[in-house]
C-alpha cells in the first residue's frame, strides 16, 4: 500500500484537500482526530497524561484542552512529553486501519508529519501552503482563539519552506477551484507511480 503523507501549517488547509482526495475515493487517516480519540478512550493514556499534567488532565473523563493548552503554551517540553505519550499509539493505530483498506495509496493527514518524524513512514508527502495572513483569518473565524495563541503554534511548526524542501508534491490552497484541480493532478500521478 501506497501511504502519502499529508501535512502544512495550522490554516493551511489540509481538512479542505483531505476532503478532495475523500471525494475521489482515496481513504483518508486524519491522525489528529485519532489522538485525540485515543486521549479520550485509551486507559494507557490517560493513566500517563493524568500523571505527566496531574487530576485536572481530565474533567468527568474528559480531556480538559484549555487546561492543557496553558500547560504547553508555557512550557514546550510538555508539548513533546505529551507527543512521546500519544504518537506511538497512532502509529500504531494507523497501521492497522492502513491494512483494513483498498485503494490504490491512502492519505495519512498529520499537522507535524516532519516534526515527529511521521514522513520517513510514507512513500510520498503532500505539503499544503496558504499565505500567513490567510491562515490566521482562517483560524480566527474557524476557532476561539487569538493571534498570539495562533503565531505560538506556528512556531512550533516547520516553515512551509521547510517542508516544500522534503515534500514530493506542494498544494498552494488559496483558492477552491485551484486547490481541486492540484488535488486531481497530484492523484492522477499517484494512480501511475509503482
Amino acid at each position: 500500500m501506497i501511504i502519502v503523507g499529508l501535512t502544512g501549517g495550522i490554516g493551511s488547509g489540509k481538512t479542505t484537500v483531505a476532503k478532495q482526495f475523500l471525494k475521489l475515493g482515496i481513504p483518508v487517516y486524519i491522525a489528529d482526530d485519532e489522538a485525540k480519540s485515543l486521549m479520550r478512550r485509551s486507559k494507557i493514556i490517560k493513566r500517563k497524561l493524568i500523571k505527566l499534567f496531574g487530576n485536572d488532565a481530565y474533567i468527568n473523563g474528559e480531556l480538559n484542552k484549555p487546561f492543557l493548552a496553558s500547560i504547553i503554551f508555557n512550557d514546550k517540553s510538555y508539548l513533546k512529553k505529551m507527543n512521546a505519550i500519544v504518537h506511538p499509539k497512532v502509529a500504531k493505530h494507523f497501521e492497522k486501519w492502513v491494512l483494513k483498506q483498498d485503494a490504490p495509496y491512502v492519505i495519512k493527514e498529520v499537522a507535524i508529519l516532519f516534526e515527529n518524524g511521521g514522513n520517513e513512514t510514507c512513500d510520498f508527502v503532500i505539503t499544503v501552503v496558504a499565505p500567513i495572513k490567510t491562515r490566521i483569518k482562517r483560524l480566527l473565524k474557524r476557532d476561539d482563539t487569538s493571534k498570539e495563541k495562533i503565531e505560538a503554534i506556528m512556531k512550533n511548526q516547520w516553515t512551509d519552506e521547510e517542508k516544500i524542501k522534503h515534500s514530493h508534491f506542494v498544494i498552494d490552497n488559496t483558492e477552491l477551484e485551484k486547490t481541486i484541480n492540484q488535488v486531481k493532478k497530484i492523484h492522477k500521478k499517484l494512480l501511475v507511480k509503482p
